[in-house]
């Protein structure tokens, strides 16, 4: 097959692709091997489809395609440097549960730079005591123990987003330490026309929630301040209204069913304190009064019995 041929090809399966999936991940590729690709389109399988090509001819299809749907120009402008495409139609956030999962552990090449911070922990290394002059060099820490060099404290060798040293890189390798995990790293997530960050899909449906009572109350706010009525605001309209005419009940004659209680409490305010006073059995010995009483009705009874008998 010519280069022409093989153009052709691809510009065929690309505009397929963008025709038949609604969603795409665009993704970056750097420091991915062609094994870890393959892994990871084996474990996109049935859910879906990671293409990689120059960004001059994802581009050129794009624009194509962007004929018959003019939503796909929104994804010109994030198809530079070295990225990919997902395309999927199915829950994303399964998607970018598999992409994450998909890394794999890379040594510290010198001259690469540092996705992360990196820590030589303290402890024996393994490394013959000639070599101290080595971690001298680095600033790090170091006796002899047991016929081996042993770091006394904990290390950060290099911070993330420096450049890594050759003398850094090789300490990682004598240590044996692979600080670092490459893989697909998901950058922008087009959405049947629109286009959001990744970080979107990491949010909870909590998260959802606490944003949408965040925004009513937005927009109840600003409804009350301009007095335009909403249906955020509907509720706080209808609990205003009620306070004011209960005001104007309390302040006049004119009475009305809620504000009756509070009319008899304003009118008899002594009457509400008796009966908020503690009866006599909630105060302490209670109990023993009670007790008394019980025994003393029946001795009342037996006086009136008494004394009836006797008139008799």
């Amino acid at each position: 097959m010519s280069v022409g041929d093989r153009k052709q090809a691809y510009f065929s399966k690309l505009a397929k692709l963008l025709e038949e999936y609604p969603k795409i991940m665009i993704v970056g590729a750097d420091n991915v091997g062609s094994n870890h690709m393959q892994k990871i389109r084996k474990a996109l399988r049935g859910k879906g489809v990671l293409l990689m090509g120059k960004n001059t001819m994802v581009r050129k299809a794009i624009r194509g395609a962007a004929e018959n749907n003019a939503k796909l120009n929104a994804v010109l402008p994030y198809i530079r440097g070295n990225v990919g495409l997902i395309f999927a139609k199915e829950d994303l956030s399964a998607i970018k549960k598999i992409v994450t999962d998909n890394k794999v552990a890379a040594p510290a090449k010198a001259g690469s730079i540092a996705p992360c911070d990196v820590i030589v922990p303290a402890g024996p290394t393994g490394m013959e005591p000639t070599q101290t002059s080595f971690l001298q060099a680095l600033n790090i820490a170091s006796k002899i123990n047991k016929g081996q060099v042993e770091i006394i404290n904990d290390v950060k060798l290099i911070v993330s987003g420096q450049k890594v040293g050759s003398s850094e890189s090789t300490l990682l390798s004598k240590l044996n330490i692979k600080p670092f995990q490459y893989g697909l790293i998901i950058q922008t997530i087009y959405d049947e026309g629109s286009i959001y960050d990744a970080s979107v899909l990491d949010m909870t449906d909590e998260d959802i929630v606490a944003k949408f009572r965040s925004g009513v109350k937005n927009v109840a706010a600003v409804s009350l301040a301009i007095g335009y009525p909403t249906v955020a605001s509907l509720p706080h309209l209808i609990i205003n209204g009620y306070k004011k005419i209960l005001s104007i009940s309390l302040a006049t004659d004119y009475t009305i069913k809620q504000a009756e209680q509070m009319k008899n409490y304003l009118a008899n305010p002594t009457a509400f304190a008796a009966t908020s006073t503690p009866a006599p059995a909630a105060q302490k010995g209670a109990a023993p009064v009670k007790e008394e009483k019980k025994k003393e009705e029946p001795k009342e009874e037996e006086d009136e019995d008494m004394g009836l008998g006797l008139f008799d």
